[in-house]
């Protein structure tokens, strides 16, 4: 009987195995000859220029300045370490081989030429909504940059999880294979900005919270806001705790410029999304996904508070910091008044006042930590302007110090929890300024 069972439950576990596979096989798609570089118009390779950079190609497919597109570039994931393709025409190590429908099934359906499933890092649930024409452009771009021979390292995650045919459970699970349907109802502006913001920009991917096997969250979580390469994306719904609306002209002088006076400065991975990568878009496609992005939180709907939040944010931070004995007012006034204070009823988007920015008054204290640590070069926020780095000026009490006092006295906010460990895991490498969004 104990036999019977045992060859039963052998040969149900080999028919699964069987069907899995089944399941997961997609056939290989012959390669070509590279084409040419001149065989592709030079406005649709301008244009897929333009849209490489709404989808941040180059942010995450490059791991050396000198060698773009080439991939190597190690994201680290709570399954292992992935490494991003070479995606340059290189017909060895990149993708100078793969037809124009071989780039179109790997994107829409995340599947590369050999017919091997791509890990959902590679946020393919997203680019299946860009039209055909978007894709053809972008294929040419990418088909006429410089090959480089630069092999893909294969990707640090433990057996079973690395059989890339469980991918296709995955996708059964996850993946919703469909094209963009615009609303109709919103107008023109809102329907380009929700197909940038979804589709090749895939802003969801890093601004919302994932569940324990990768996916984003749907429903009420999504967008609401989660911890990426140690830097936190807040909320882009009406729970974003920013004091100040995010209003549609808010948030398209903040991807155009890089900052606000309102909001403060992006940070980390947003800084690379914006000077990297929307500083290409036409100004049009920026005011589109501003109008998408504000619908979404209700900023211009709840702007009528605007007036009083800042005149509250502008009566604390004229509080004089000398008469609190509090270590953080101290390193405060030591460190940071002197580039932070602001006076009378408007700061400046120069001196980004802190009880405004996202990075004081979201849940998580990631970015604010980073910024003290690690400090902003003049590539970021708003260019020509820099913050020095305070890692080696101020140790893990004190910023934890410095963190608890900002957050007490400048927000309505809870007090964050933990602080002085959480200094000390960005304080390492690993938890640095590099992120990719």
């Amino acid at each position: 009987m104990i036999k019977r069972l045992l060859l039963g439950f052998v040969a149900l576990l080999v028919l699964a195995v069987i069907g899995l596979f089944a399941l997961a096989w997609r056939r290989t798609i012959d390669p070509i000859a590279p084409p040419q570089a001149n065989s592709f118009a030079t406005d649709l390779v301008s244009r897929g220029e333009m849209l490489a950079g709404a989808g941040y190609c180059a942010s995450c497919h490059t791991a050396r300045a000198d060698q773009p597109y080439a991939g190597g570039y190690a994201m680290a994931t709570p399954f292992g370490t992935l490494y991003s393709s070479n995606i340059t025409p290189d017909p060895d190590t990149g993708i100078g081989r793969w037809s124009e429908a071989a780039f179109v099934r790997a994107m829409r359906k995340g599947v590369a030429r050999d017919g091997s499933h791509l890990f959902p890092a590679f946020p393919y649930q997203h680019f299946n909504l860009v039209t055909d024409e978007d894709l053809h452009a972008l294929y040419a771009f990418l088909m006429t940059r410089a090959p480089v021979k630069a092999a893909t390292p294969a990707p640090d995650i433990p057996f079973p999880l690395n059989v890339r045919a469980l991918q296709a459970g995955w996708k059964l699970l996850f993946f919703r294979d469909r094209a963009f349907a615009p609303d109709g109802s919103k107008g023109a502006e809102w329907d380009r900005g929700a197909y940038l913001a979804e589709g090749l920009s895939h802003c969801s991917a890093c601004h919302s919270p994932r569940n324990q096997l990768g996916a984003e969250k749907m429903g009420d979580q999504r967008y609401a806001g989660a911890v990426v390469d140690h830097w936190y994306a807040p909320a882009l719904t009406a729970a974003n705790p920013a004091p100040l609306a995010w209003t549609t002209a808010e948030i398209e002088t903040y991807l155009r410029q890089g900052g606000t006076a309102l909001h403060g400065v992006a940070a980390g991975s947003m800084s690379q999304v914006i000077h990297q990568g929307l500083s290409r878009l036409p100004d049009s496609d920026i005011h589109a996904i501003a109008v998408y992005v504000a619908d979404r939180m209700g900023g211009d709907a709840k702007r009528t508070g605007n007036d009083a939040a800042l005149a509250q944010a502008m009566t604390r931070a004229g509080v004089p910091v000398n008469a609190d004995i509090d270590p953080g007012a101290h390193l405060y006034a030591a460190a940071c008044a002197s580039c932070h204070y602001n006076r009378g009823p408007m700061p400046a988007a120069v001196r980004p006042e802190l009880g405004l920015n996202s990075a004081l008054t979201s849940p998580d204290p990631s970015t604010l930590i980073q910024v003290i640590l690690h400090g902003m070069g003049t590539d970021e926020g708003l260019p020509g302007l820099a913050m020095p780095a305070y890692a080696h000026a101020l140790n893990d009490q004190e910023i934890a110090q410095l963190a608890a006092w900002l957050r007490r006295t400048q927000t309505d906010e809870p007090p964050w929890t933990d602080l002085p460990s959480k200094v000390s895991a960005l304080r390492t490498p690993d938890g640095g300024a590099s992120g990719q969004h």
